[in-house]
């Protein structure tokens, strides 16, 4: 659970700490990702210093510390950022506006521009080849931070980290002669409750709710056949709401075998009923997974191949269209595969998604927020902020009422009427697949009556798409005749 440094955040935590959370994160208010404008990321929430001492009091003074490790990041930098964060009462550290720094970033703070100077957050081949990283600069960075813990430590004459955690009693006040701080009290920070051995150490077990639906399907002796020989497989399996991340297992047992696309086997797997958070996340090429039913958030987060496909229940009286299907962030992420969904999606639908395509009944805000590639089609209505931040890939949205324009949020991207012959054949190739996939009738309906819904459709486009064929007249070879608005 990652909490936000502020006055009363020991009392949530607590409350976290009984709910069996394995990790709490202390986030302070410096750092921040430089995709985030200034007026965004200043005066959010108070010091990290703050926020993990009164974490760390509150926990030990209830006698729950040894239940929960506890993580600290917010603007950490160095070998002394980790020492002083040990010392009240930190086991875990995070980096990362100086992880990405260390690998060339300048912190332009221009990421939603598609012009990042250093070609780290951009589209534009002209900027990635001016990109400098390596890996290698990453490693140097942690090397040196890590040389930086030990020289400190041992002038401390500790000879471990660990013996550091929680030992506030080491921390002394600087005497600095200013105005500004002689009246500063950091007390706060040092009068901290002292466990001799630190027993808190000791944690229980991470928390487990033991054997998962993957591992009853990677035991499957068909299933594990199908992987093993590149063979196919078709089963139909019961899902409830507490199976989560779903057909992850099975898409990690088969990128450790053959890589991310180098399975020729289809492993084919029909779900029934509900399912949990990240049903087919990470999916992979040759993986099927049809869902009758409903599933929470994140369906198809990090996806890579293959095809997600979620419609309703047999038995189900609901209308499609009227009704969410899939939560929210669903296809965050994804670098490949589709999605097909007959019904609505939740918030911030493709955020992310970079090579990934799907066909929608409609979302809620934020749709296609941050996306850089793929392709999105929605059939339904959606909230605001539409393309929010999209540097590349192109969305389709159905707009028989008009309403859609002003759903946009129109800092990066355009919208035009679908105008190329390539553009209609990739919006139809979609809708078709999603009609033979889900058997939606609004699909069905659309295509049955292209003539009379193209033209109500808008085509959303960020700037690198502008000269594709299926945006640009002069990349196809004849124009569609519904006209660009």
């Amino acid at each position: 659970m990652k909490l936000v440094a502020e006055i009363g955040i020991g009392t949530i935590a607590a409350g976290v700490a009984k709910a069996n959370a394995d990790y709490i994160q202390i986030s302070g208010h410096d750092g921040g990702t430089g995709a985030s404008p200034l007026s965004s990321i200043k005066h959010a929430g108070a010091p990290w210093e703050l926020g993990l001492t009164e974490v760390h009091r509150v926990l030990m003074e209830n006698k729950l510390r040894d239940r929960v490790r506890l993580r600290v990041d917010g603007g950490l930098k160095s070998g002394w950022d980790v020492v002083m964060g040990a010392l009240m009462g930190a086991e875990e550290f995070g980096f990362g506006t100086i992880a990405m720094i260390s690998e060339g970033c300048i912190m332009a703070r221009i990421c939603h521009t598609n012009g990042c100077p250093v070609g780290v957050t951009t589209q534009r081949e002209d900027l990635r080849k001016r990109f400098p990283g390596t890996p290698d600069h990453v490693v140097n960075f942690f090397h040196f931070v890590a040389e930086e813990v030990r020289s400190l430590l041992a002038r401390l004459g500790y000879r471990s980290l660990t013996d550091l955690m929680g030992r506030s009693d080491l921390l002394r006040m600087r005497d600095v002669p200013l105005a500004k701080t002689k009246g500063l009290d950091l007390g706060v920070l040092m009068q901290q409750p002292v466990a001799p051995g630190n027993d808190w150490l000791h944690h229980e077990p991470v928390h487990s709710n033991g054997a998962v639906l993957d591992d009853q399907l990677l035991a499957d002796r068909e299933i594990s056949d199908a992987i093993s020989h590149q063979s196919k497989v078709a089963k139909t399996v019961d899902i409830v709401n507490t199976d989560r991340t779903v057909g992850a297992r099975i898409a990690g047992k088969i990128a450790s075998m053959y890589g991310n696309s180098g399975f020729s086997g289809e492993i084919a797997l029909s779900f029934k009923g509900s399912a949990g958070q990240s049903f087919g996340a990470f999916n992979l090429p040759g993986m099927i997974l049809t869902l009758h039913g409903e599933a929470n958030d994140y369906v198809g987060k990090g996806m890579h191949g293959g095809e997600l496909i979620i419609k309703p229940s047999d038995d189900s009286t609901l209308a499609a269209l009227e009704n969410v299907i899939i939560g929210n962030t669903c296809l965050y992420g994804a670098t490949g595969g589709t999605l097909f969904a007959r019904g609505q999606a939740g918030e911030r639908f493709a955020v992310r998604n970079s090579m990934g395509r799907a066909v929608i009944e409609g979302a809620g805000d934020h749709c296609c927020e941050y996306m850089t590639g793929g392709v999105v089609v929605v059939l339904g209505k959606v909230g605001r902020n539409v393309g929010a931040g999209m540097t590349g890939g192109i969305a389709y949205f159905l707009d028989p009422g008009g309403s859609f324009p002003d759903c946009v949020n129109g800092e990066i991207v355009r919208i035009q009427r679908v105008c190329t012959a390539a553009g209609e054949a990739q919006l139809r190739g979609l809708i078709q697949d999603h009609c033979d996939r889900t058997g939606s009738t609004l699909a069905a309906s659309v295509l049955a009556n292209w003539s009379e819904f193209l033209p109500k459709f808008w085509q959303v486009v960020p700037p690198s798409e502008e000269n594709t064929p299926e945006v640009s007249p002069k990349g196809s070879d004849e124009k569609v005749a519904v006209g660009a608005s």
